[in-house]
């Protein structure tokens, strides 16, 4: 029986790849003929959806570890669960970053095929439908991603179940953690002369009265003006965020607009100046467009913040002061100076970095130094800010490569833990969604080693 259930379903991709050879021969109208394979609840899975994701697979280098027309259906079904749950639970996701990530694998297709025409014949679509439908794709993928992130979100162990699952791990399978190290870092912006100020609202309140005039649309100009380089893409929208994700300065001014036929005022933030339109509230959601400039440090300027960190470098470096209390007493890194400098991982959460990791200015600084060591001064981009900043900074310590232990890397077997539980939880409730979920598999589809074996209920 599985036999004749594999040699059928050899012929049957045969078949399907010889429909498509034959029907890129015909024209643009020709159509394939599609049916339907699974029924997940309400949702039925097409045998072109299945076809597509091979294709979108091969051209993005993605391997599967058997057969595909067994893999792929089941991931969508997968999918599907997800995406049932998420809508019963409200989870939305922000529409600018869809678009972002739409962007960029279009840009990767066009890279690998050649032209946007080669493209379309190799999909048989318009750029147009492969967009919507690449929305459709990353949007249910990252609402999938929140989904997952919401049903682990209470998962906590203690300490005592850490050193628990620490102990029960073997020895050949605790990872190899590389060369790490800890890094203390005092920066501080070169002000900005007053004429620049000057100049950046005058530009300002030029766009500010093209738009409300008539003359000019807000989005054209943050296309070919705002210094937000994300933003400017699609003509400064932000997309629709809350107000805690918003700076405080500009949320105050873009919740409290009205109209959007107008301007805002200037606004100041800690990344330079913004002019703002409203272009929709949904509750306490809002979606605006913004223009930023950043205002630009002279020369002279940038050359006196070095010599002033010089000087407190030297006066550290012979005792007269601690790095500690300098960065206390003249860092403006607010993500950093609560914590006498220490720079946070923000990929793993602790203070410790492979070089990599690190910010490449900084990498270059702390290669070659040694434990206790203060920097010369130098200029780096700090990307929070997307300014440049001048810094100095003293290597805390310096970890040689080593297999993980409790002792030194806590943060990584307390992941190590939190991953494998997470992958229990979700396998538990998918195997629990099956069982509650009707679920229907044409009968040419069944011939599978499933992962989960609970399709067929």
């Amino acid at each position: 029986m599985g036999t004749n259930i594999h040699n059928y379903m050899n012929m049957k991709k045969k078949h399907i790849l010889t429909t498509m050879l034959l029907a890129a021969a015909f024209t643009a109208t020709a159509q394939i003929i599609d049916e339907v394979i699974w029924v997940v609840g309400d949702e039925a899975i097409l045998l072109s959806e299945v076809e597509e994701e091979r294709l979108r697979a091969q051209y993005e280098g993605t391997t599967f570890p058997g057969d595909p027309y067994c893999i792929i259906p089941e991931q969508i079904a997968i999918q599907k669960l997800y995406l049932h749950q998420a809508e019963l639970d409200s989870i939305q996701v922000n529409e600018s970053t869809v678009s972002h990530q739409v962007d960029m694998r279009m840009n990767y297709y066009l890279s690998q095929i050649g032209s946007k025409e080669k493209m379309e014949e190799y999909f048989r679509k318009t750029s147009t439908e492969i967009r919507e439908e690449m929305m459709t794709q990353v949007r249910n993928q990252m609402i999938v991603q929140q989904m997952q992130q919401k049903l682990v979100a209470d998962i906590k162990p203690t300490p005592a179940e850490i050193r628990r699952f620490y102990n029960t791990l073997p020895d050949d399978s605790l990872p190899m953690i590389p060369a790490q190290v800890e890094v203390q870092i005092l920066s501080f912006e070169p002000p900005v002369p007053v004429e620049e100020t000057e100049r950046i609202k005058s530009r300002l309140r030029e766009y500010t009265e093209r738009v409300n005039s008539g003359s000019a649309d807000f989005g054209m100009l943050a296309r070919l003006y705002s210094e937000d380089t994300e933003s400017a893409k699609h003509g400064g929208e932000l997309g629709f965020v809350g107000r805690g994700q918003l700076v405080p300065e500009f949320a105050e001014v873009a919740f409290n607009l009205t109209d959007p036929k107008r301007v805002s005022r200037i606004v100041q933030t800690e990344y330079g100046y913004h002019i703002i339109q409203l272009i929709e509230k949904k509750g306490e959601r809002i979606n605006c467009r913004h223009i930023l400039l950043k205002p630009r440090v002279s020369y002279s300027d940038k050359e006196e913040a070095i010599r002033r960190l010089d000087t407190i470098a030297d006066i550290c470096r012979s005792g007269k002061a601690t790095f500690e209390s300098a960065v206390a007493k003249f860092s403006q890194d607010k993500n950093t100076v609560m914590n006498a400098g220490l720079m946070s991982n923000e990929n793993t959460g602790s203070a410790k970095f492979e070089y990599q990791d690190l910010p490449p200015e900084v990498a270059k600084q702390i290669y070659t130094m040694n434990e206790g060591d203060i920097s010369q001064p130098f200029v780096m981009m700090d990307k929070t800010k997307n300014k440049e900043v001048v810094a100095i900074v003293k290597l805390k310590a310096k970890i040689p490569a080593h297999k993980a232990n409790l002792t030194d890397d806590y943060q990584v077997i307390r992941s190590m833990l939190e991953n494998q539980l997470g992958a229990e939880t979700l396998d538990k409730w998918i195997r629990k969604k099956q069982q509650e979920t009707y679920i229907s598999i044409d009968s040419d589809w069944r011939g599978c080693d499933f992962l989960y074996p609970g399709w067929m209920h």
